[in-house]
């Protein structure tokens, strides 16, 4: 009975350190697109839209490409700032696309039969075009900074390109929510 015990007990402990044990080499860091999930699935369960959901994880992918190109010390790409920031964009949503992704119809009937290119109904992920909206919020509010500290003859306001950044972030996400 007991020996039966350690060869389960072993059987059990070689079998976790094959799966656990094997290590890696990750591009991107899975413990931040799992709370980036666990955050987002607390936000779905609280009612926010998954439209507005997929605007703050777009945001913090395209914020988190931004962070890790700047890290990045030698500059020998040609593209390299955009491809980085792609890449934390691509392996932080898609990932996210199975649990979060809500899928709506779009029907468009201008001419045709149905089916036809202008006759048919369009099926379109909200989080994901909600990720690519906050994505380009996060991309495009430096130069939106820069153009407020321009208008204010070259002072600015403390914390500016953040308050920039999250300003925009929260007055779409509270339209998208009440659109929603």
């Amino acid at each position: 009975m007991v020996r039966k015990g350690i060869a389960r007990f072993m059987g059990i402990f070689l079998l976790a350190s094959l799966i656990f044990g094997v290590q890696s080499v990750e591009a991107h860091c899975p413990l931040c697109t799992a709370g980036a999930a666990a955050l987002g699935g607390g936000a779905m369960w609280l009612g926010i839209s998954p439209i507005v959901i997929g605007l703050f994880i777009g945001g913090f992918a395209a914020a988190l490409g931004l962070w890790v190109n700047r890290i990045i010390k030698t500059k020998k790409i040609r593209y390299q700032e955009q491809l980085v920031i792609l890449a934390m964009f691509l392996l932080t949503v898609i990932p996210l696309l199975p649990i979060m992704g809500s899928l709506i119809g779009i029907p468009v009937s201008i001419a045709g039969g149905y089916g036809s290119l202008l006759n048919t109904v369009y099926m379109v992920d909200v989080f994901l075009v909600g990720s690519i909206i906050g994505g380009v919020i996060v991309l495009a509010s430096p130069w939106l900074s820069r153009k407020i500290t321009e208008i204010r003859k070259g002072q600015k306001i403390p914390y500016q390109g953040m308050a920039v950044t999250l300003a925009t972030m929260l007055v779409l996400g509270v339209a998208l929510q009440l659109l929603a």
